[in-house]
């Protein structure tokens, strides 16, 4: 069925102390009315993500639990498809499958992993994606690719979700968002992180007009499914100010960009809480954005907009 564009908000948390805090955390994200949780997936100082995520359906009712997003390169398809799945029934059905062709250069000098050019991760996610639907079918499954070779896989246990959890892909440049258009359930629009690290030049990526082409890839590759996607956009900055315009100007020179560049970007939030509430209309209207993710720190400031707009 095609997406409602109704406003979902997720937020993005790492880790906590201990386990008590991590449940404790979780059902304030859910009592706030945010829609999902999500975690990342890196090998710095965070929680490993099927741990805490199993954690946090567990002490929840109605949280989604998610990733943003699971690294391929860490993970054959065919293992993490299991986690998935099970977690998928264990939660009652509320899990969303993030997944990337890795970015973090650190990660992979850290662990000693490949890193492969960014066009051979690329080809092997997107055989990844085609191994992932292939094992949560429940039905035999043969796949032979350059990256995976799978032989008569009956895939277990089947997700609680049909035909699959809903598949995230993020990304900034034109090949991922355009794999993201033709498979995902939810597409979320980023700046490029080619660099492998993130820098000041990412904001001139992450400006309205780079969205404006972004959406058109986006567009462009879905066709007839485009209005089916749930249209994302994670958020690094959420500041509730009465000073929108003054913040802008003080942020702008440390991106190299303009104040209207700041106040415009989805990826940004500067105002009052009526001033937010209202670029995000904006938002839905321009580019088709329903779906936020903001950062943890951002739980208890933006919940007032998340109490005016989720849901609507």
């Amino acid at each position: 069925m095609p997406h409602d564009h109704r406003f979902r908000f997720g937020v993005q948390l790492s880790h906590t102390n201990d386990g008590a805090s991590w449940a404790a955390l979780v059902r304030k994200v859910e009592d706030l009315g945010f829609d999902c949780v999500y975690i990342p997936d890196h090998f710095g100082d965070q929680f490993g993500p099927i741990s805490a995520l199993t954690a946090a359906a567990d002490a929840t009712e109605h949280l989604r639990v998610g990733t943003l997003v699971f690294d391929n390169d860490y993970r054959h398809p065919v293992v993490l498809a299991k986690e998935i799945a099970t977690l998928d029934v264990l939660s009652g059905g509320r899990v969303e499958f993030g997944l990337g062709a890795g970015w973090m250069t650190t990660d992979y000098q850290q662990s000693g992993l490949a890193h492969d050019p960014a066009g051979v991760r690329i080809d092997r996610m997107e055989e990844a994606i085609t191994v992932y639907k292939g094992v949560f079918s429940g039905e035999p499954f043969d796949f032979a690719g350059e990256h995976y070779t799978i032989s008569g896989l009956r895939g277990a246990p089947r997700p609680v979700q049909t035909p699959h959890p809903p598949l995230l892909i993020g990304g900034g440049g034109k090949r991922v968002l355009s794999i993201a258009a033709r498979e995902a359930d939810i597409v979320s629009i980023n700046p490029n992180l080619k660099a492998g690290a993130i820098g000041i030049e990412v904001a001139a990526d992450a400006t309205a007009d780079a969205t404006d082409r972004k959406v058109g890839w986006v567009r462009d590759a879905a066709g007839d499914r485009f209005d089916d996607i749930e249209l994302s956009a994670l958020v690094f900055a959420c500041i509730v100010t009465d000073d929108r315009q003054g913040m802008a100007e003080n942020m702008a020179p440390m991106f190299g960009i303009t104040p209207d560049d700041v106040l415009e970007m989805p990826h940004t939030w500067i105002g009052s809480t009526d001033e937010i509430v209202d670029s995000l209309r904006a938002h839905r209207e321009r580019w088709g954005f329903s779906h936020f993710v903001v950062q943890g720190g951002a739980l208890e400031p933006i919940a007032p907009i998340v109490a005016a707009l989720a849901g609507t």
